[in-house]
C-alpha cells in the first residue's frame, strides 16, 4: 500500500519537480484524509490552507448558483491535485470538494509546502503549470457552452472521462465515471433530460452502451467526430 501511495504521489505535478530525497521529505509532511462517498472535504467560501492529491477514488469540484443550483466544475481521480489555487492566492475556496466515491487523499499544508517552493523554483513552476492546464480546460468548457450543442458536449465529456478513467475491454472502452445522471448533466451544463436523450441517441447508433454510472464506448472515433 505504501509503494502504491508513493507511486501515485510521484505522478502528481507537485512531486514531479523534486529529486528522490526532496520527494521523500515532502511525503513526510503529508497527512492522509479519508472520505466516504458523498462527504464534503471543504465548502466554497471556506478558508484554504492546504492542497490535496487524490490517492484513490474520485472527487468532484462544484460551485453553487445564487438560486442554489449546483454546477459540477470537474471530476478528479488518482494522481490529480486540487486546492493549490489558495497557495498562490490565499482567499476563500472557489469551489466545494465532495467525494464521488470512497476517497483517500494526501493533504499538504501551505506552511509545510512553502519552504520547498521558495528553495526549489521548479516546484513553483510545476504548480503554475498545473494551474495553467486547469485554466485552459475552463476556457475550453466556456467555449463549448457557447459554440457546441449538448450532444457534442456530452461526447466530449465522456471522451475526457475515458482518457482518465477508461479501461480497455474485449467489448470496448469501459468508462466507470461513477456519476449520477444529474451529475453528468451538471458537468456538461445541460438538463438531465437533454443529456439522457443524447446518450440514448449514441446508444441507438451503436457508439456506446449505457451501464450503471458507467458507459462502454464502442466506437471511439465516431464519438470524437461528434465532439468536434
Amino acid at each position: 500500500m505504501v509503494d502504491k501511495t508513493n507511486e501515485v504521489l510521484s505522478s502528481a505535478p507537485l512531486f514531479e519537480a523534486l529529486n528522490e530525497d526532496g520527494a521523500a521529505a515532502l511525503r513526510n509532511s503529508v497527512t492522509e484524509v479519508r472520505l466516504g462517498r458523498g462527504q464534503t472535504l471543504f465548502h466554497e467560501g471556506d478558508e484554504g490552507d492546504r492542497l490535496y492529491v487524490i490517492l484513490s477514488g474520485k472527487v468532484k469540484l462544484t460551485r453553487a448558483a445564487v438560486d442554489g443550483r449546483e454546477n459540477l466544475v470537474s471530476v478528479l481521480g488518482p494522481g490529480e491535485m486540487f486546492g493549490e489555487l489558495s497557495f498562490f492566492d490565499p482567499r476563500p475556496r472557489t469551489a466545494s470538494a465532495i467525494a464521488v466515491t470512497d476517497v483517500v487523499l494526501a493533504g499538504l499544508g501551505h506552511d509545510e509546502l512553502r519552504p520547498f517552493v521558495t528553495s526549489q523554483p521548479e516546484v513553483a513552476i510545476h504548480l503554475l503549470r498545473a494551474l495553467a492546464q486547469r485554466l485552459r480546460r475552463t476556457t475550453d468548457v466556456m467555449a463549448d457552452l457557447v459554440f457546441t450543442d449538448v450532444p457534442g458536449r456530452v461526447a466530449k465529456a465522456l471522451l475526457d472521462l475515458a482518457d482518465r478513467f477508461g479501461k480497455e475491454g474485449e467489448d470496448g472502452l469501459h468508462v466507470h465515471h461513477d456519476l449520477t445522471q444529474e451529475e453528468l448533466a451538471q458537468l456538461v451544463g445541460a438538463s438531465r433530460e437533454t443529456v439522457n436523450k443524447a446518450l440514448a441517441e449514441f446508444a441507438l447508433r451503436g457508439w456506446l452502451r449505457i451501464e450503471a454510472k458507467a458507459v462502454v464506448l464502442l466506437d471511439v472515433e465516431r464519438m470524437r467526430r461528434r465532439a468536434r
